[in-house]
């Protein structure tokens, strides 16, 4: 929670406009309701630039973060594989899918800013029914059909995806940007709509724990020890999606949160699904908001796609972390 919050200050702190820390700071203190009356120095400029840009799109960056690693923490859990992620069941494929369809065809105006998030939460949705509907066989989801169904579904869609983007002449450009992942130009409105997301899927992950701890022992022994094995797959499958589904609306495909950060809290506090999962959506958080700080900063001004910034220091870490294990084991994965 102390990095959580160093890494908000730090990060509101900084930025591509010019803002002194001062004038920052000074700015948010008068947002406070007891000083909201006060005469101020700053311009309208300024405020709006600390309170409706890099203020809404640190919290957005820290939500984001924290619904793509409860995802992964839940998927690793009922999956019982600790390289599983949020992207496993083939969402974001759907989501892209959605997001693709409105961009090639010009419809974002239909319902404005929300038109592609809630076309993409739509069709991620549909592609969860789709693979539940492949994988359900006498009201039994098998591990292994699961991920096959997830890999079909994901191939079958990205195929799709990859159609509308050779056919996009004129908006491939905004085609690729969504599928690389951007927290540019967002406002408080997508971060409010992934707060109910996160204010139902957090707690209902954080009750399974103790039932994805028993999960390690394998489905057999779970239910023998009184888990409903059914029911916990189905519960913690649709939160985990459904967080999957509203992140990646709003920020697009961003890779490797969900499957780094579970993992190296995993390493660090042990396999208690009921320390990983908190931790893990604070990890996520810090993660995605230090992501998304160097993407907006490093190259100022231009930004680099969050999701470029995510896998270039995912990918490495992920290696680094399994080149521990392979020596730990004595050389053999």
């Amino acid at each position: 929670m102390l990095l959580l919050a160093v890494s908000i200050v730090v990060s509101l702190s900084i930025g591509s406009a010019g803002i002194s820390v001062r004038d920052v700071w000074g700015i948010l203190i008068h947002q406070l309701p007891w000083l909201a009356d006060e005469p101020v120095d700053y311009s309208p400029g300024e405020v709006a630039i600390v309170t409706q840009v890099r203020l809404s799109r640190v919290l957005l960056a820290v939500l984001v973060g924290a619904c793509l690693a409860l995802a992964g923490t839940g998927f690793q859990g009922v999956l019982r594989n600790p390289l599983a992620d949020p992207y496993t069941l083939g969402v974001a494929s759907g989501c892209s899918v959605g997001a693709a369809f409105i961009i090639l065809f010009g419809l974002q105006a239909a319902l404005g800013m929300w038109t592609i998030p809630l076309v993409a939460f739509c069709t991620g949705t549909v592609t969860l029914l789709g693979v539940f509907w492949l994988s359900r066989n006498k009201g039994v989801m098998q591990i292994e059909t699961l991920i096959l169904s997830g890999v079909i579904i994901q191939s079958f869609l990205g195929a799709f995806v990859s159609f509308m983007v050779s056919m996009s002449e004129s908006v491939v450009n905004q085609i690729l940007f969504w599928l690389m992942g951007s927290l540019a130009m967002r406002s408080w409105d997508n971060m409010y709509m992934l707060m109910p997301f996160l204010a139902v899927g957090f707690p209902l992950l954080l009750v399974y724990g103790q039932s994805l701890n028993l999960f390690v022992l394998g489905e057999r022994h779970a239910a023998h020890l009184g888990i409903r094995v059914e029911r916990t797959k189905l519960i913690v499958l649709i939160s985990s999606t459904l967080l999957t589904a509203a992140a990646v609306s709003v920020s697009g495909v961003i890779g490797f949160v969900g499957l780094v950060v579970p993992h190296l809290i995993r390493l660090l506090v042990g396999p208690d699904y009921r320390l990983i999962t908190p931790l893990s959506a604070i990890g996520g958080g810090v993660f995605v908001l230090w992501a998304d700080t160097l993407a907006r900063n490093v190259l100022s001004p231009k930004e680099i796609p969050l999701g470029v910034v995510t896998a270039l220091i995912g990918a490495p870490f992920f290696a680094y972390l399994l080149h521990r294990r392979k020596l730990k084991q004595g050389g053999s994965l």
